[in-house]
């Protein structure tokens, strides 16, 4: 394995690797003094015996990104996510934005959320990459591992919970946004709430566009998000939230084998209402939720080819609700319980291009899900010492029972440490392609899951200022769903099986007032060949912060990563460069230039796809 000096000095400088569980990045993980809630409030993270991972607001401002994906693939060890160029990352085929974390994803393999509410195609059942943008984000939840006790199906290998950002502070606040660079590229944001005492709004619009590296990749997204929510009294809140999102991708295919006209047109909307309630030794609330899409794609074709002469169209949503408690029936101890329910589906069809009116090849269908969960946390030894167990029962309307166990032990054996020991079930429903969607479809499918073994220890020392971290973990995959040859056809079967171990060790210290450093460091190893999945994977930073300036360097290091070559594997190492300044008044100004992969490395995360070589974005952001 080839290792880079800028690799090494990171490595060595951050003393461990890993997205920080820092003071100098209090974003990067869960501070063992703080107790954060995800959304919906099921249960404390706190309660939680698998390995938790917040990026706050702090940090993803810091990136400028205005997607939130390559955020997270830079602050989550042991997450990868797949691209295939400088913007976009499409839903149909050819396309990127497929999330593993540990080797475990691809499909709907983890589950991506907005306040809780769980974000896949209703069809394909795949995550929806475009729609995860920065703007209007409180923080991101990411739970490394099964959370399908919490949450059911498609969370088996883990859950991404992004939380919307409401108004904090008495009256009106926000922030807007300008960014231009590479490519043409130009990227708008607002953001603005209301608070009134009880009452808060908060507005938050977004704008990009790019001509992309390559001819034909040309890329533009608008997003809107509106929140309200209101507390009636001193125990209850009551709040509904919408966010929508319209982009276009277009897709020149691969060099090996170009295409001509490939593109995806999608809009996607989410909305919910949520009632919660909070006493002293009772909380919880109920939530409903519905979202929705559609979708219209031409598959191109390829150069001296003719063009196809139909276009494919798609609807799809997901609608339920989820009502939750947790009760601390005495001393030290935490019990959750909840019910949830869901009804999920979509329509497809081909429309001619000279006759829209006439449609072929159409297909609808819908399943249903209904389960109960419950979950308890005792402590002992005055909160040194915790033990968690709980269990889940799902019911598909195809797939029949599902039961999903979860247990661990947490403990601290000082304030500033804390160890983890769990065993969790995870499982992924088949989607309604595989079960009934073209040749491979086999209705009688059932679901994948997988067995997760995992072991953490977090510490903190001299105040804070320096905090390490290690994880190893064991994972056994079952009955994956993968096509074979029955009967001279090809058919989706329960066939597949896979084992992952790995580890994972982090690290940040904060030098001084000016000066921090943190690195992360994943190794993978897998039984099969995953695509998207390194063996080897080192993020890392070094910020300099002198008065109202603003400097970070980052490496980020990739090594055997499997993209598709059928030759061998890729590695490479990035350099990515953010300075910014500040000037303080009555409307603060910060100025901003980023230059992401300094030294022109050649690359390709998707084989065929090249990566953009050196790119630079600039931009303005005021607040008020």
């Amino acid at each position: 394995m080839k290792t880079s000096i800028f690799s090494l000095l990171f490595l060595c400088g951050g003393i461990c690797a890993a997205p920080a569980l820092a003071d100098s990045h209090p974003a990067d993980t869960i501070s063992l003094q703080e107790i954060l809630i995800t959304a919906p409030h099921k249960t404390n993270v706190a309660l939680t015996p698998l390995d938790v991972t917040v990026v706050n607001a702090e940090e993803i401002d810091r990136s400028t990104e205005s997607s939130l994906l390559p955020v997270l693939m830079q602050k989550i060890p042991g997450m990868f996510v797949s691209e295939r160029g400088f913007a976009g990352y499409g839903v149909s085929g050819g396309s990127a934005g497929s999330v593993n974390i540990r080797g475990v994803g691809g499909g709907n393999k983890v589950l991506f959320m907005i306040d809780g509410q769980p974000q896949w195609a209703g069809i394909f059942g795949h995550s929806l990459p475009d729609t995860y943008v920065a703007n209007g984000v409180e923080r991101v939840e990411v739970v490394k591992g099964p959370s399908s006790l919490l949450y059911g199906s498609n969370a088996m290998g883990g859950s991404v919970n992004i939380i919307t950002r409401s108004q904090q502070a008495e009256g009106i606040s926000g922030r807007a946004r300008a960014m231009f660079g590479s490519f043409s590229t130009q990227k708008f944001n607002l953001s603005t709430g209301i608070r009134k005492g009880n009452f808060t709004a908060t507005i938050a619009g977004q704008v990009d566009r790019s001509n992309g590296n390559r001819e034909g990749s040309e890329f533009w997204l608008a997003n809107e998000f509106a929140q309200l929510q209101w507390s009636a009294s001193s125990h209850w809140s009551v709040g509904a939230n919408a966010d929508m999102t319209q982009s276009k991708a277009n897709n020149p295919g691969t060099t090996q084998s170009p295409l001509l006209s490939m593109w995806t047109k999608i809009f996607r909307g989410t909305a919910s209402v949520h009632a919660n309630n909070t006493y002293e030794n009772v909380n919880g609330g109920v939530q409903a939720f519905i979202n929705w899409g559609t979708h219209k794609v031409d598959d191109g074709y390829a150069p001296g080819a003719d063009p196809r002469d139909y276009l494919f169209n798609s609807t799809d949503y997901n609608m339920g609700f989820t009502i939750f408690e947790t009760v601390n029936p005495w001393a030290g101890n935490d019990l959750s319980a909840g019910i949830d329910f869901q009804h999920w589906g979509g329509h497809s069809w081909n429309t001619d291009k000279a006759d829209p009116s006439k449609k072929s090849a159409e297909f609808k269908e819908c399943e249903n899900e209904v389960a109960g969960y419950i979950m308890m946390q005792q402590a002992f030894l005055n909160d040194i010492l915790s033990v968690n167990a709980g269990v889940r029962l799902q019911h598909g309307s195809q797939y029949g029972n599902v039961w999903v166990p979860q247990a661990g032990v947490i403990a601290h054996p000082s304030p500033m440490s804390e160890i983890k020991f769990s065993f969790s079930k995870g499982f992924r429903a088949p989607n309604l392609r595989e079960l009934y969607l073209y040749a491979p479809a086999n209705p009688d499918l059932k679901p994948e899951y997988m067995y997760n073994y995992e072991l953490s220890w977090h510490q903190h020392f001299l105040g804070g200022k320096i905090n390490v971290g290690a994880a190893i973990y064991y994972i056994d995959g079952r009955d994956m769903i993968q096509t074979q040859m029955i009967d001279g056809r090809p058919k989706n079967m329960n066939v597949g099986k896979f084992k992952n171990k790995g580890f994972e060790i982090d690290g940040a210290w904060r030098i001084s007032d000016k000066w921090s450093v943190s690195a992360a460091y994943a190794y993978l190893h897998t039984d099969n060949t995953t695509i998207y999945a390194p063996k080897n994977k080192l993020d890392a930073s070094v910020s300099f912060n002198p008065g109202p300036f603003e400097f970070t360097l980052e490496d980020c290091s990739v090594w055997s990563l499997h993209n598709g070559n059928p030759n061998g594997t890729e590695d490479y190492t990035l350099l990515n460069l953010r300075a910014a300044y500040t000037y303080e008044s009555a409307v603060p100004v910060t100025f901003f230039v980023k230059a992401d992969n300094l030294t022109d490395k050649h690359y390709e995360v998707v084989y065929g796809c090249p990566m953009p070589g050196t790119t630079v974005m600039g931009g303005v952001e005021f607040k008020f």
